[in-house]
């Protein structure tokens, strides 16, 4: 177990920490302006002209999916746990094929800017809108709970605390610099940001690694004899080969098992890749379908090696906190309070100045580039499966190129609002409820990833379904995730059961399946323009 103890004020940022954080920010505004200097119409600022390379976007890919969820999370989940989460990677790399083989090469035929598109010239246009409307959802509650996360540093780091009102000034602050650059040069700017944001936390988390390993001055040998000695041997594990099924209510369902790994994980990755137009638009915008396909492929292999730099980072903030004795005089003179914030708190005590701020700077990197790619992403299916149909309809023309970038730019500030605003009310809901509830809010999008892959797996793999088919589909993928949580199972299922639980891993195939059941119960009907 890991010991919770007071850990003390964190330090206030030097001056020169402030000016590489500013000096980053200004950078990441400038390429993103700079990327946006011509102006093509929405297709242009959602999709890149379909010029974009196969490298960058592969790198876009890798930052956007690599959140500060990672940046934070990654070492604070090794510190508590083992190596288990990297195993999990496999099966990002599993899915992504698939993806390359079956989705993408779809959606380039197609011609399609949302990838909902599909669905509408397939089913019809209500199931392009009520898809559409599903990943709107989710996405703004996991992309909300994301930039809550990081405004918590901001936050300490700016103001000293996270009261309410410091957090709403963190929060609206590091929403306007990636709506900035977002709003001005679309896709674009999405994609080469990302490509300097991924450089920068690569970066700092290589150096923070070499601080660590600095402080600790120990051998490796004995490094890794005592995390091998910890935890009953556990925390240099890798496979876990539990079921992932728990009947005991004091023993939860482990996560990051290999059953769980090879079935729902592949299943979440699928739908995360080939369902959710956040990542999916970035594949789009390559010159062809091999190139989108190569480009996701590329962002899993080169994802690997990263992952594992924010595990190894939480194994050895586990020897220099919770082994303090092995250091001497080394030793930090204060101990962790929430490990879920022990990569924060190292930052903040033990970088040197300067490359405290870069570090920090990887930080926002890392949750910039996941919003600034929600932000074009939902904007570009307002525009897609609502506002162009829609004008299209009532007018019998498509809106002009003009009209559509200004909309689009209107949409991507709309979107802002609500992210920041879902953002503001994790404050209130994170300080009356605790944590659970965030943790839900960045878990939300299996609610909505299990009925929109089970839609689109439909679609592309049988000749059934129709749109009352898909909405019962997005419906039912929805609510038996929501049956399957702890809270909600208690309602509902017998007594004699109630130590039953399932993990993660299970509830997106239990869901996935009954939701494909259901949308193959339709018959598919002729489409007409």
């Amino acid at each position: 177990m890991v010991a919770a103890t007071t850990v003390q004020p964190e330090p206030t940022f030097a001056v020169f920490d402030w000016l590489v954080l500013a000096g980053y920010l200004v950078a990441v505004v400038a390429i993103g302006l700079w990327a946006g200097r011509t102006r093509r119409g929405a297709d242009d600022f959602f999709l890149g002209g379909r010029s974009m390379p196969m490298w960058a976007v592969a790198i876009s890919v890798l930052a956007t999916s690599q959140s500060a969820a990672t940046f934070v999370g990654g070492p604070a989940l090794a510190y508590r746990t083992d190596l288990t989460y990297l195993a999990s990677n496999a099966a990002g790399l599993i899915a992504v094929l698939i993806v390359a083989w079956l989705f993408i090469p779809r959606f380039y035929a197609r011609g399609v800017t949302s990838i909902y598109e599909m669905l509408g010239q397939v089913h019809g246009s209500f199931s392009q809108r009520m898809a559409s409307g599903m990943f709107m959802i989710g996405r703004v509650f996991a992309s909300g709970a994301r930039l809550f996360i990081v405004a918590i540093p901001f936050s300490l780091i700016a103001f000293g605390d996270t009261a309410a009102e410091s957090m709403l000034v963190s929060i609206v602050l590091i929403a306007s610099g990636a709506t900035l650059y977002t709003i001005t040069g679309g896709i674009r700017a999405v994609i080469w940001t990302d490509v300097m944001q991924a450089f920068v936390y690569t970066i700092t988390i290589i150096a923070a690694l070499f601080v660590l390993l600095h402080k600790l001055d120990l051998p490796i040998g004995e490094i890794v004899a005592t995390l091998r000695d910890a935890d009953g041997g556990t925390k240099l594990r890798v496979l876990d080969t539990t079921s992932g099924i728990a009947l005991d209510a004091d023993q939860p369902a482990k996560t990051y098992t290999i059953w769980t790994i090879l079935t729902g994980f592949v299943l979440f990755n699928v739908a995360a890749y080939g369902t959710d137009q956040d990542l999916a638009q970035r594949m789009l915008t390559c010159r062809n379908a091999r190139s989108g396909a190569w480009s996701v492929i590329l962002s899993q292999i080169i994802g690997w090696p990263i992952v594992g730099l924010f595990l190894v980072m939480g194994l050895l903030l586990f020897v220099y906190y919770q082994r303090a004795e092995l250091l001497g005089d080394a030793a930090p003179a204060y101990t962790i309070d929430k490990p879920g914030e022990v990569f924060v708190a190292f930052i903040l005590h033990e970088m040197p100045t300067g490359l405290r701020g870069l570090t920090m700077a990887g930080l926002f990197a890392a949750a910039m580039s996941s919003m600034d790619s929600a932000l074009n992403a939902m904007a570009s299916t307002t525009i897609a499966d609502f506002i162009r149909p829609m004008r299209t309809k009532l007018t019998g023309a498509a809106p002009s190129v003009d009209v559509e970038t200004r909309w689009s730019r209107i949409a991507v500030a709309g979107w802002a609002v609500m992210l920041a605003s879902f953002a503001l009310l994790c404050v209130y809901w994170h300080d009356s409820s605790g944590t659970p509830l965030v943790d839900f809010a960045l878990n939300v999008m299996v609610f909505a990833y299990s009925g929109l892959l089970a839609v689109f797996l439909t679609t592309i793999l049988t000749r059934r379904g129709n749109s009352d088919s898909v909405a019962a589909a997005l419906f039912v993928g929805f609510a038996v995730v929501l049956l399957l949580q702890p809270n909600v199972r208690s309602a509902w299922m017998p007594q004699a059961w109630q130590g039953l639980s399932f993990s993660f891993g299970w509830q997106m195939v239990v869901a996935t399946a009954l939701a494909m059941a259901v949308c193959c119960m339709g018959r598919r009907q002729v489409v007409t323009a």
